[in-house]
């Protein structure tokens, strides 16, 4: 067999995004879109076909563009920069669309109209590093242009740049213009924090989960208090390759302070690093290192939310006295399934549930007394029973999500998940219960805050619905797609039906009831060919038992919310 020979060639590539985009989206999505068409349409394309390149990839904010000169590359750029600017002139000041922009030139592997390889990644991680409404350049792109471009630049030094191996020296483009870029408001008056995922320095891809877990710890109880505002994961996450611009999450975010950090794990030592960073001026407030061994991380995790809640706050005692009521896992082999399992569960296919639950049931055999595992084994319970509709599978998420709360009383995610199985379970004095008690615990927990709006749908109040659902898309910019999808649960309860089908459907993925709303909102705007569309994958993802009845056994506690779903799936299609 003749093995297939990899096409390289020497290329320039322009990386661009737009700063704030989810702040424009979320302020107005349609205006934001159709201003983002009219910039592609009068500004970006011209100028790409003026300079001779080609967009080979577009994302929602950003595009990635191929020239062959790297002159050409970035006096496209410069010129981008001054039509945004140009653009930006008549609009309110909270309303400018602003580029950064990053170019190298290096080789790149060709694979039909895309291309791959560290030419695009290093422009990609200069993008992510240039200032709103600047340009940075490569050095290997400085050597080309800078005696044939009529700019300056600035030596911005070497660079770290994420899963780059050596440093690179960059140049930031002077003369373009200056632009303010409006920060997004907090959604409190209070301090607010933004944890980025923690770096993995084990020297091992597949300890990701690891370092990962730790982060999703720390937010949790800093979550606790009410002192402070703290970033969903969710949104957090999405800067794990911010290049270390703190300035740009706090702008992007909204949030004062930004906490970073590394984990090091070599067989039985946990190595970490953690450094909090005012976000507005990019100091360091406060560094530590944390030596240990590896069962003492759970100690260690108290101690860096203590110290920063004393940074923060000057005084702890209060605080402190409350991360010492949880129980912690007795086993970091039992928490190491815990983690892996919950990954797994996060993703939410059938094959990911399974594989969730082999994780999880592990984490219990080392240490039956694992709170958290119990909660999430209750969700990979309760996702299989979406998918198959078997009575068995709800009692068995019941029955975990209560053993959860009996081993944990003070840990919001096991008082959550319980009120989320008693709802499925039909007990929505239960439901309520215990979803006002993880509030108490966890106020500020953007994933508590939007399972509040969902329980408000169904107690019908889902006025009220949406407002907790709003807020906790303040708390996560950056959100998981079901909070968007109980969105639009609470839009079609309140009659709302265009806005429901624009929040169900960038979300609609692997469970039925994503599309049984949208199919049911659809179905009320009189668009019933795509009313149909969903009403089939409905069915195709959830093909035993009667789909009227899944429909049907939505827990509303008035039912006139169930009879106007169901109105709205017969005129999808749903037959009796």
């Amino acid at each position: 067999m003749v093995e297939q020979r990899v096409q390289r060639r020497l290329a320039a590539i322009l990386a661009a995004d737009v700063v704030g985009y989810s702040r424009l989206m979320e302020a107005d999505e349609a205006a934001t879109l159709t201003a983002l068409k009219a910039r592609r349409r009068d500004v970006l394309d011209p100028l790409v076909a003026k300079h001779q390149g080609r967009i080979f990839k577009t994302t929602g904010d950003g595009v990635l563009i191929e020239f062959a000169s790297a002159v050409n590359a970035v006096q496209c750029a410069v010129e981008l920069q001054h039509g945004m600017a140009t653009a930006n002139a008549d609009q309110p000041e909270d309303l400018h669309i602003v580029l950064r922009i990053g170019v190298n030139l290096g080789d790149v592997m060709i694979e039909g109209s895309d291309l791959y390889g560290d030419g695009i990644n290093i422009a990609a991680r200069l993008e992510a590093l240039a200032e709103p409404g600047g340009i940075l350049v490569s050095s290997m792109a400085y050597d080309y242009v800078r005696n044939k471009v009529k700019v300056g630049f600035d030596d911005f030094g070497p660079q770290t740049l994420k899963n780059i191996a050596e440093p690179m020296r960059a140049y930031r483009v002077s003369g373009t213009p200056a632009v303010n870029v409006t920060a997004p408001k907090p959604a409190t008056d209070k301090p607010s924090i933004a944890v980025l995922p923690f770096t993995n320095m084990s020297g091992d891809p597949e300890q990701q989960y690891f370092s990962d877990g730790i982060t999703e710890d720390i937010i949790t109880e800093l979550a606790r208090f009410r002192q402070i505002s703290v970033m969903a994961r969710h949104s957090s996450f999405q800067f794990r390759d911010s290049g270390g611009d703190v300035r740009r999450v706090g702008r992007e975010l909204g949030v004062g302070y930004v906490l970073e950090g590394s984990v090091r794990r070599s067989g039985g030592r946990i190595r970490i690093t953690a450094q909090l960073i005012d976000a507005l001026t990019g100091n360091h407030l406060w560094a530590e290192r944390y030596d240990r061994d590896a069962d003492d991380i759970f100690a260690v995790q108290d101690e860096v939310v203590r110290t920063i809640v004393a940074t923060l706050f000057g005084k702890v005692e209060d605080a402190g006295a409350q991360v010492a009521k949880r129980k912690r896992p007795e086993s970091l082999a039992a928490y190491d399934y815990l983690l892996r399992g919950f990954e797994y569960q996060q993703r939410q296919t059938r094959e990911d549930l399974v594989q969730a639950r082999r994780m999880l049931e592990k984490a219990i055999e080392i240490d039956p007394e694992l709170a958290a595992a119990h909660a999430y084994l209750a969700l990979v319970d309760q996702g299989e029973w979406d998918l198959e509709g078997s009575a068995i599978l709800l009692d068995q998420a019941l029955k975990n999500a209560q053993k959860a709360v009996a081993l944990d009383e003070d840990d919001a995610r096991c008082h959550v998940i319980l009120g989320y199985t008693y709802l499925w379970a039909r007990n929505l004095e239960k439901a309520e219960f215990h979803q006002l008690r993880a509030l108490a615990i966890n106020p500020n927990d953007a994933n508590i805050v939007a399972h509040m709006g969902l329980l408000s749908v169904y107690l019908g109040k889902a006025g009220d619905g949406i407002r907790w659902l709003n807020q906790a898309l303040r708390l996560s910019p950056y959100p998981p797609d079901w909070y968007r999808g109980f969105l639009g649960m609470a839009q079609y309860c309140i009659r709302d039906y265009a806005e429901a089908v624009k929040s169900l459907n960038p979300m609609i993925g692997q469970f039925p009831w994503e599309r049984m709303y949208s199919a049911a909102s659809y179905a009320q705007l009189n668009r019933i060919k795509d009313a149909h569309a969903q009403l089939e994958e409905c069915r195709v993802l959830r093909p035993h038992g009667s789909f009227l009845d899944y429909a049907a056994s939505e827990p509303f506690r008035n039912p006139a919310d169930r009879d106007h779903l169901l109105e709205g799936l017969r005129k999808a299609g749903l037959l009796e």
